[in-house]
């Protein structure tokens, strides 16, 4: 859906300037919608699974306006700074949510709450997490209103938003850097959404690893991603965007490898905060990079591109680790296959000539 709408709506932004209302109107849905968890008993399969494609729906789709604004908000080197402290903020807020959730569930029953009521009003507190802090947000930051000659009906708006989502295609398929680069994130972004939701699962069945364990390193690695957010948008400042991307290419590259010999729990932990020290810098430096190589009056527009890209990647990683699992038997080397997509996509962004 993100692949289909995300252009057009970053169409329809850009032509109304109105980022800021669309932004709005996809946390509160998304907001709302989330909180409605709390009605999942058991066996509502279908109703859950109906919540959370809404839900994530309306985060993916609200990014869109979102990521627009950095390349309003900074230029150059600052976007890295600008995107990595916008990722670190992120983490640090989601790890902080994480943990009290985390908390309240192991100590519910001391309290009275049975377990599956604390895991249902945890899930309705991300709904109430996500509209309190972006009213705090909307309150603070005020868009630029757009001239009276922009303000259009919103079925004129979504005509102008296919329109321009044509003409952006033929324009990103005849840019060879911006195409080159999408190609790039697609490619080496499914190998990291695919070890980071695999992670669990290759935990649980190669190492045998507790719950707890599990749940311990996901939170660790919230909080490690906000140092490694910041750390790697600082290298930049250094290094410049492309090069630091390269790098970080080859440590995700040195991850799978280490996760196909790894035996131990600790060894587990160790990958844990590898991979916090890496996620972070990996999307906040891809987001910046990217917004430096796109018109600045296009933003919307060309990030939902991102998007689209983004949601294409998220499935072929875990459809080959499945596979290869099922005909091998082991995960590990599922794991192992990963590194074509981080070597892939290092060479892809080799190509990539950000002056031009």
């Amino acid at each position: 859906l993100i692949m289909i709408s995300g252009p057009v709506l970053g169409g329809i932004a850009d032509y109304t300037q109105r980022k800021k209302s669309f932004l709005m109107v996809f946390c509160y849905s998304g907001s709302l919608i989330t909180t409605l968890f709390v009605l999942s008993g058991p066996g509502d399969v279908f109703f859950t699974l109906l919540l959370f494609c809404l839900a994530y729906y309306c985060f993916a789709g609200g990014n869109i306006f979102y990521d627009a604004y950095l390349p309003l908000l900074s230029r150059g080197k600052d976007m890295d700074r600008l995107s990595g402290q916008g990722y670190a903020l992120g983490y640090m807020g989601g790890g902080l949510l994480l943990c009290l959730n985390l908390l309240f569930i192991r100590f519910s029953q001391e309290i009275g709450v049975c377990a599956g009521t604390a895991t249902r009003l945890s899930l309705a507190s991300a709904g109430i997490w996500w509209g309190v802090f972006g009213t705090i947000s909307f309150s603070l930051f005020h868009e630029e209103r757009a001239r009276y000659s922009r303000q259009r009906s919103l079925l004129r708006a979504a005509f102008a938003g296919m329109k321009k989502a044509f003409v952006t295609t033929m324009m990103v398929a005849r840019h060879r850097e911006i195409l080159i680069f999408l190609l790039a994130y697609m490619i080496y972004n499914d190998g990291v959404h695919t070890v980071i939701t695999m992670a669990s699962i290759y935990g649980k069945d190669e190492l045998h690893l507790s719950t707890g364990t599990l749940l311990g390193t996901l939170l660790m690695v919230q909080f490690t991603a906000i140092g490694g957010s910041l750390l790697m948008s600082r290298v930049a400042r250094s290094f410049g965007s492309k090069k630091t991307i390269m790098g970080i290419l080859i440590l995700w590259f040195g991850v799978t490898i280490f996760a196909y010999g790894m035996k131990t729990c600790l060894e587990y932990w160790i990958l844990g905060l590898i991979v916090g020290l890496i996620l972070g810098g990996t999307q906040a430096l891809s987001r910046s990079f990217y917004g430096c190589l796109i018109p600045r009056d296009e933003a919307a527009q060309y990030f939902g591109y991102f998007s689209a890209f983004a949601k294409f990647s998220a499935i072929w990683g875990p459809i080959l680790f499945a596979i290869i699992r099922q005909v091998t038997g082991t995960s590990r080397l599922s794991i192992l296959s990963l590194s074509s997509f981080f070597m892939i996509g290092f060479v892809l962004v080799s190509f990539v000539h950000e002056k031009e």
